[in-house]
């Protein structure tokens, strides 16, 4: 599965889980039911991964912590805030560049239509 496709299944659950749990509350409930819904629709993914940060020579002592990663392909960074900022952006990008993945989504649960709360955010990832 490339991508896009995961990208795509796991909005649809974002929106399911949006769609009976509504805005207002914390980011760990939506993670703990997303992936619910993502373990329902038969996707693969790691909850809460360490991911080691090199600096020059060392490795720093203080990981990296990813939401989710699906698939080994898509990260998702789960928000619960009013506002999404261009640093929360960057963030997700330092976070693909880290990890050596294309796609990120950044999902912020605490808006009124979930479809405005989605942000793909890309790194060399080429045009379908």
């Amino acid at each position: 599965m490339i991508e896009n496709e995961i990208s795509e299944k796991v909005i649809g659950c974002a929106i399911e889980v949006h769609r009976q749990l509504g805005p207002g509350l914390l980011e760990s409930v939506y993670e703990e039911a997303l992936c619910y819904e993502l373990s329902k629709a038969g996707l693969r993914f790691e909850r809460q991964q360490n991911v080691p940060i090199k600096y020059k020579d060392i490795l720093l002592a203080s990981p990296l912590r990813l939401d989710l990663i699906v698939e080994d392909k898509v990260i998702v960074d789960n928000k619960a805030k009013s506002d999404v900022t261009p640093v929360d952006k960057q963030q997700l990008l330092t976070y693909l560049r880290l990890r050596d993945v294309r796609l990120g989504l950044l999902i912020n649960f605490n808006v009124p239509r979930l479809v405005d709360g989605v942000h793909r955010v890309v790194d060399k990832l080429p045009e379908p």
